[in-house]
């Protein structure tokens, strides 16, 4: 069986653009959720959001760098954020030399909900001019596959290319589809990962109508705080997770850096619901328990989990329960990252297998900000409370849970 490995990465987050400015300033717990200021909120319940800040300053979002403003017009937030997290992961990577066989380079990035601010802004422009006023790069602009699309032909990479879609768990399933890739020999190298842009008025009534979002709007850096009592719902975050997976002995044979190995994946469906989670977890716990199978581990062996963790009230429990259930009170930890970030939708996944690699790479579980009050579930199980903690983490295991009830567990393992 091939070994699939993580030679590259690359972030725009609420928390940072780039892995050294986001990492760091989640290790040291600093919010990146802010009151909206984009477009005027005065209508909408949820005010609040995690969006990456454009600026030219280190760790700031500078598209320009990466694509040509004018260019940038032909494209929706949803593919600029793919395409300067992808820039970051090709570079570090290694790949803007490589001269290897490029057909054998695939790409698989995907979207929870594509361009719905494009969308939005388009069937308004129709109403108000009329049809002729309909850019011909709107379906460009807006449909999912479109970030893999550009990656492929900005790079010449000419392998799979393919786009999930599945709400939250995109990010994941990306990576995990992206493994499997190489792992059946149809690859040698798979760029990765989720992309999201809902952060607008569209998105963000959609939601509140659900009543699925925080309305703390006072009081936005802690508004998202999972396992808390006082917790009313997630924060919307934009941003991309992209990263470079590859087959180990390729990896090893042109000098590649090693962050972690991609050695477990696991999918399930709660067949429930298609918002609430099933009762109990049950079927996130078997999406973890089909990765560690795959990985070839035991629960005790797994170090770290960062969780799905949005903040929701059953989502929240259902996890938690499952989690502790599959891992006791052992060594174990989980943190949820959202409490920083906000919830990424389709881009979550990637942008925390990110932080996963990360904390094995560093030895340190970055924590849960805003956990002041923990709910009885809790008990005494580590749910990394406000600070870091340094610890030996060599396993690490990432949920991803979308409506629908489509679940998806990574597992990440130090390289040795």
């Amino acid at each position: 069986m091939k070994k699939v490995v993580i030679t590259g990465m690359g972030i725009v987050s609420p928390v940072g653009t780039g892995i050294d400015y986001a990492w760091k300033n989640l290790l040291d717990g600093k919010t990146g959720i802010h009151k909206i200021t984009g477009f005027d909120t005065e209508e909408l319940a949820s005010k609040i959001a995690g969006v990456p800040q454009r600026g030219t300053e280190p760790g700031e979002f500078n598209p320009d760098t990466v694509i040509e403003p004018r260019e940038q017009r032909k494209m929706d937030n949803t593919i600029i954020y793919g395409l300067v997290a992808a820039d970051e992961a090709i570079k570090d990577a290694g790949l803007i030399e490589y001269n290897g066989d490029k057909e054998r380079i695939g790409v698989s990035v995907g979207s929870g909900v594509g361009g719905l601010s494009t969308i939005a802004l388009t069937d308004k422009d129709i109403i108000e001019h009329g049809s002729r006023f309909v850019s011909p790069f709107f379906v460009p602009k807006c449909v999912v596959n479109m970030t893999s699309g550009y990656i492929s032909i900005k790079y010449g990479f000419g392998g799979p290319n393919i786009a999930m879609a599945t709400a939250c768990a995109t990010g994941s399933h990306s990576i995990g589809e992206g493994a499997e890739i190489i792992k059946r020999g149809d690859a040698d190298i798979m760029i990765c990962g989720g992309t999201e842009a809902a952060v607008c008025p569209l998105g963000m009534i959609g939601f509140s109508a659900m009543r699925a979002l925080s309305t703390r709007n006072d009081d936005p850096e802690h508004a998202s705080r999972p396992w808390d009592i006082g917790r009313d719902g997630f924060v919307m975050g934009e941003g991309a997770g992209i990263l470079v997976l590859e087959e180990y002995e390729h990896a090893v044979a042109r000098g590649a850096k090693i962050y972690a190995e991609v050695a477990g994946f696991g999918m399930s469906a709660d067949a429930h619901h298609i918002t609430a989670p099933a009762p109990e977890g049950v079927g996130g716990k078997r999406a973890m328990m089909i990765a560690l199978n795959k990985a070839g581990l035991k629960p005790e062996d797994v170090d770290y989990v960062n969780a799905h963790g949005t903040s929701t009230g059953l989502g929240d429990v259902g996890e938690l329960v499952a989690v502790k259930d599959l891992f006791g009170n052992g060594k174990t930890c989980m943190s949820s990252t959202k409490s920083m970030t906000g919830h990424l939708l389709g881009a979550a996944g990637a942008i925390e297998a990110i932080f996963c690699a990360l904390a094995i790479r560093d030895n340190i579980v970055p924590p849960t900000i805003n956990l002041e009050n923990p709910i009885e579930e809790v008990g005494d199980f580590n749910l990394v409370p406000n600070v870091a903690q340094k610890r030996n983490v060599d396993v690490t295991l990432s949920n991803s849970f979308g409506f629908g009830g489509t679940n998806a567990s990574l597992i990440l393992k130090r390289v040795k």
